[in-house]
């Protein structure tokens, strides 16, 4: 399984801290960055721009904004769970958003996580780090799809 994380960040700051937080670490994890909801769902449904990409090698995490252009975060994830090939990816809501509507909503969508962006850069960093040391090395993935018999 891969062990790549999908950044979704419309906010150049927000994307160049996430993934200096990332480096910093220690994780070296590929990180491939989209910057709004309608190029996650090209990504993660490998169509239009990124009709290449392996459909079988979905992202381990998702770290998805909510304030996006074109698609907000929201409705990436309701799509992302609407989906069979998609719908077991882990995704952590990474937000500056303070609206408890927000945490709700991302939670009825089937959020895996809500993280709200720490101002501070060393907290920024350590949440980075607490996030893909459990997402991507203590969490047990489903296996992939069709590797397990089914009754």
């Amino acid at each position: 399984m891969s062990k790549h994380i999908l950044l979704v960040e419309d906010n150049p700051t927000d994307e160049k801290l996430t993934l200096r937080a990332f480096r910093q670490s220690g994780l070296a994890n590929d990180i491939t960055v989209v910057r709004d909801g309608a190029e996650a769902l090209d990504y993660l449904f490998c169509v239009n721009h990124h009709s290449t990409r392996d459909s079988r090698e979905n992202p381990a995490l998702v770290l998805l904004d909510l304030s996006l252009p074109k698609i907000d975060g929201h409705e990436v994830l309701r799509r992302l769970r609407a989906d069979e090939r998609t719908k077991l990816i882990p995704v952590v809501i990474l937000t500056s958003s303070k609206e408890d509507e927000d945490v709700v909503r991302s939670y009825t969508f089937g959020a895996n996580a809500h993280v709200r962006k720490p101002v501070a850069f060393a907290e920024f960093a350590e949440a980075a780090r607490t996030l893909g040391m459990f997402w991507l090395l203590l969490n047990e993935p489903p296996p992939a799809r069709g590797s397990v018999a089914h009754p």
